[in-house]
């Protein structure tokens, strides 16, 4: 009877495993994918052409919401500090190893799951198409001449990657990191669309980020802070090349909260590769100008681990450490 008895119950336990539903695959809900900055920017399209491509392999819709404010800080915290379940997740930029040496949140690199970088971009140089500044030497020129501040400029928020962009820029031509007035802004759509309506001199921000005004006849790329002319831009020079010894690169990556489950991780790790190497993405990084860099998770952190101690030296000699 016992050996009766516990035969019963074993095929009892059985029957309630065969019979219990399977744990639901990552993932079984939408998926909130957060961008720092505001719309019609460079990190916007670079994330809503991942988030399209995403979604056709995860089975689920990947909605892009814009947090902007704050110099980036909002959007960036809004990614770490959301549960870590993998239904939230972000395209971190490289802010995120500049904001807390200026004193705008504690916030590192470190309080994420860096999945991977899948973008790097030189920053550029565009003025208004009805600019008294018709080449790079023009500019440069007028703002050697000008007086701290009486010029004005614009492409992201106070101490974002466009704004040390600048100040590196006029640093390189031995003048003050503050020698150009910087208005902040939430992207370089909106500061695109300040200095066309007249109230910026130029703006700092890659160039593809103009291209729908450059096409439009809108505003004129002048130079780009590469170390290279950028494929897409051929005829525009870089600042190398007009004597001033100075580049500057910013890079995009899919992060998540610190503390994913390993299973939920790894689901997004494949989609972010398979949607990186798609011909829907390819081809919308290259006819845009925009720069395909794929690292995987281990390179990523350690190649944002360097940014984040290359901007520490650069904010420092800018000024724009507290």
């Amino acid at each position: 009877m016992i050996r009766l008895a516990t035969g019963m119950a074993g095929a009892f336990a059985v029957g309630l495993l065969s019979g219990a539903p399977a744990m639901a695959e990552y993932p079984e809900r939408p998926i909130q994918f957060v961008v720092p900055w505001g719309a019609g920017g460079g990190t916007d399209a670079v994330a809503r052409i991942l988030a399209s491509v995403m979604q056709e392999d995860l089975g689920q819709p990947v909605n892009v919401v814009n947090r902007t404010g704050g110099s980036g800080v909002v959007g960036h915290s809004a990614i770490a500090s959301a549960e870590p379940d993998g239904y939230t997740v972000g395209l971190g930029t490289v802010e995120v190893t500049m904001m807390h040496w200026q004193g705008l949140t504690d916030l590192t690199y470190d309080d994420y799951d860096v999945i991977a970088l899948v973008n790097q971009d030189a920053a550029g140089v565009m003025v208004p198409s009805d600019s008294d500044y018709t080449t790079i030497d023009d500019l440069v020129a007028a703002i050697s001449d000008a007086e701290p501040g009486a010029m004005s400029a614009s492409g992201t928020g106070q101490g974002g990657i466009w704004h040390v962009a600048m100040a590196g820029w006029t640093m390189a031509m031995d003048k003050g990191a503050d020698q150009v007035k910087w208005v902040p802004s939430d992207g370089s759509a909106s500061a695109i669309t300040e200095m066309v309506a007249g109230s910026l001199d130029f703006v700092t921000a890659s160039l593809p980020e103009g291209s729908s005004m450059i096409d439009a006849g809108r505003i004129v790329p002048l130079a780009s802070m590469g170390d290279e002319r950028n494929p897409a831009y051929p005829d525009v020079p870089t600042l190398k090349e007009s004597g001033i010894d100075w580049s500057l690169m910013a890079w995009r990556g899919v992060m998540a909260p610190k503390g994913m489950p390993e299973d939920a991780r790894a689901r997004l790790y494949a989609a972010v590769e398979k949607a990186f190497q798609s011909d829907e993405y390819q081809n919308f990084m290259k006819e845009r100008g925009l720069g395909a860099v794929w690292l995987n998770s281990e390179d990523a952190t350690a190649f944002i681990a360097q940014s984040d101690a290359d901007f520490g030296e650069i904010l420092t000699a800018a000024g724009l450490v507290k």
